[in-house]
């Protein structure tokens, strides 16, 4: 079955959603066979080229008061860090930078493109490396230059390729065309797994509920 995850790089919860979507893969083994592919969601499409601090983000856009943004984001951490994909500060600076929130658009583009050229294995790894230059790095994930150097460290991806599709304005619409789609079906939160193009699943739903859900929906499809 195909599922579609709709997702934002910059969204923790997403990087939750994933690591219980692999578990709930791995429970299915020899049972089901998921097809995954990454589209594309931006949470807030409208942040500036300098980016804005996730600080700021939760206390204007989310109405938190400081010490309950505070408190938000560790219990995020400790989720992700549950669900063995943990999100902690891995660069070398001292002290580490602040979180950031950037526009994520490019780097759309270029999951979109290593999807075509290269398929699900390589979008996912590209995936992967972006979850882990935005949280665990805090690099600029809007920065072409950055998100050139990331597909270039992605096997079977290659640098001078992802600065080409970023100038891409057929990946461009692509994207657009993709995201009106989301609008039109009226998603609008990450992670949404939609499993055989119309079964939605939201949230980061623990994997025992992903493999009752998958189960179900592969019982509706083979009895249509």
């Amino acid at each position: 079955m195909q599922v579609d995850i709709w997702s934002d790089v910059m969204c923790p919860w997403c990087a939750v959603g994933y690591a219980h979507f692999t578990k709930a893969r791995d429970m299915l083994a020899g049972e089901l066979d998921l097809a995954l592919r990454w589209m594309p969601f931006e949470l807030d499409p409208d942040i500036p080229p300098a980016g804005t601090t996730l600080q700021h983000r939760m206390e204007s856009v989310y109405g938190y008061p400081p010490e309950d943004a505070r408190a938000a984001v560790a219990k995020m951490r400790d989720a992700a860090r549950e669900a063995g994909f943990p999100l902690d500060y891995t660069g070398g600076e001292s002290p580490a930078p602040e979180p950031m929130m950037w526009n994520t658009f490019a780097a759309h583009k270029l999951l979109r493109w290593a999807f075509a050229y290269r398929g699900e294995a390589a979008q996912t790894a590209l995936k992967l490396a972006l979850f882990d230059a935005h949280f665990r790095q805090r690099r600029n994930v809007s920065d072409s230059a950055v998100l050139c150097e990331i597909a270039g460290g992605v096997e079977g991806l290659w640098a001078e390729g992802a600065a080409e599709a970023l100038a891409d304005p057929t990946l461009e619409m692509a994207v657009r065309v993709e995201q009106g789609r989301a609008r039109e079906a009226g998603l609008s939160s990450v992670p949404t797994f939609v499993v055989a193009g119309k079964y939605a699943l939201q949230g980061a739903q623990p994997p025992e509920a992903l493999v009752d859900a998958f189960r179900q929906i592969a019982a509706r499809e083979a009895a249509a």
